[in-house]
Formats: C-alpha cells, sequence, structure tokens
C-alpha cells in the first residue's frame, strides 16, 4: 500500500498483526511507476492496479511489524513538533498585535509552553520505560553535540539506525551524495529524498558539532580549506556525524574521539 500521511498505519498495523505480509511504500515512486508505463489517468481502481503491479515489478520486502511504543512514540514526536510550530506561529502575532488581543496571545504561549514541557516528559518517561531506547539514549548523549530533541528524534523516525551500513543508512535520511552524470555532462553531486524531518533533527546537533566536537571541527575545517562551499561542508559533515551515530548503535559503544575517527 501507499503511505497516505498517516491513514495507512492501522490497516498496516492489523494487517501485520494478522500474519499478512504489508510493505507501505513511497507514492511518488508508485505514481512515477505509473507513469513509465504510460498510465496517466488516476482513480482507485487504476490506483490499485498500479500499487499491485508495483509490489510484483519491484519485489518490495515486507516490513516488520512495528510496536505500539514505536508508534506512540512517533505519534508523539510529531505533536511535538505541532505544538513548537504553534508556539511560534503565536510568537510571531505577538509582533504585531493591538493590546486588545495581546493578553489572548500571551495566554496562548504559556499554554503551549506547558503543552510542550508535558509532552517532554512524557517522551522521556516513554524512553526510560524501554530497556533498548534507554541504552541507545545512554550512548547517543555521550556525542558532544547531541542533546535530547536530536535523540528522541532520531529514535523515532530513524528506528533502522544502527542497523544499517553507513551508505544505505546515509541514503535512507537522504544526505548521501547523487550522482548527475550522463555521456561527457559531469554534474555536480547533490542530495535529496530521505527523511527530511531526521535531517532537520540532525542540522542543529552538527552546527554545534562543526564548533565544539573535536572530530567533526578538524573535517569541516578540512573541507572548508580545500575549497568546499560551507552548505556542502555542512552536509557532508552530518553524514559523517549520522555515520558515527549509526556505528555506535550497531557496536554498543560510547563516543570515543579514537574510534570515531575511523567511522
Amino acid at each position: 500500500m501507499e503511505a497516505t500521511g498517516g491513514y495507512e498505519v492501522p490497516i498496516a498495523a492489523s494487517l501485520s498483526a494478522a500474519g499478512v505480509p504489508v510493505a507501505v511504500v513511497n507514492p511518488r515512486q508508485v505514481r512515477d511507476f505509473a507513469r513509465s508505463q504510460g498510465i496517466l489517468a488516476k482513480t482507485d481502481r487504476l490506483d490499485a492496479a498500479v500499487i499491485a503491479h508495483f509490489g510484483e515489478v519491484s519485489q518490495v520486502e515486507a516490513q516488520s511489524l512495528v510496536s505500539e511504543d514505536a508508534r506512540a512514540l512517533e505519534g508523539l514526536v510529531a505533536r511535538r513538533r505541532q505544538i513548537i510550530q504553534m508556539r511560534t506561529a503565536e510568537q510571531l502575532r505577538r509582533r504585531t498585535a493591538l493590546p486588545a488581543v495581546r493578553q489572548s496571545i500571551e495566554d496562548m504561549i504559556a499554554f503551549l509552553d506547558q503543552q510542550l514541557k508535558d509532552m517532554d516528559d512524557d517522551i522521556g518517561g516513554l524512553l526510560q520505560e524501554s530497556p533498548l531506547w534507554r541504552e541507545q539514549e545512554r550512548l547517543l548523549k555521550s556525542v558532544p553535540g547531541i542533546g535530547p530533541v536530536a535523540i528522541f528524534s532520531l529514535l523515532a523516525g530513524l528506528p533502522e539506525l544502527g542497523t544499517l551500513d553507513r551508505r544505505a543508512v546515509a541514503a535512507l535520511v537522504g544526505v548521501a551524495p547523487l550522482s548527475r552524470d550522463s555521456g561527457k555532462f559531469r554534474g555536480t553531486r547533490s542530495c535529496w529524498g530521505g527523511r527530511a524531518k531526521v535531517r532537520a533533527a540532525l542540522y542543529m546537533p552538527t552546527l554545534v558539532a562543526v564548533r565544539r566536537n573535536p572530530v567533526l571541527k578538524e573535517f569541516y575545517e578540512r573541507l572548508l580549506a580545500s575549497g568546499k562551499p560551507q552548505k556542502v561542508a555542512l552536509t557532508a559533515c552530518m553524514r559523517k556525524l549520522l555515520t558515527i551515530l549509526n556505528a555506535m548503535l550497531k557496536h554498543g559503544a560510547k563516543w570515543e574521539a579514537q574510534y570515531v575517527t575511523h567511522a
């Protein structure tokens, strides 16, 4: 089935629990596949046939059943992002608010602040209830620049962390450079696709790491000295940080500068 903004989750969970193999695929891949078959029309009946054919041709692998706790963590983290967005919107309104409505905005911001605190407590409590998450949190905390928000965002948005090789996890997040070569043309490598929310969660830790983390700082400065643009250097550091985190969870190792230099 296609991912449909969350509507597919209860169906996929019910089928998996009943022992029916399920794969949730990116709808863009299915749509591109339909176009490649010359199918431009879009109806429910056509979509069902295209998805079935896509599954046969692509031989997609069935996904393992996601636990209730994992779904709860993903939901809490998503709700936390929504609360932050609402609070940011209210803070922007406060700048130009008339006196008659300013107090209402202040009350709403205070309410959202409390909601955010409660959400952080709920997420922290859920992580502590799981021995696996508790251990992963302990390992990730040892990395300079990685804070609580980055940790639970990674655990919720990238459960594969620590189970894949470095190339696969970089491609999954969307920080692996992709070639754009054809004939004599040699294009600039660029990163696209992948899990945008995970990239967003890694961005701020990377900014901190290139200033405070000795391994990432040296790597970043070396890239800049070689003439790499700042954005390219930051993306490369994000990929290296992700590689380090992946290796740490895979081997159950805390941060050690001597160890991660070779990650």
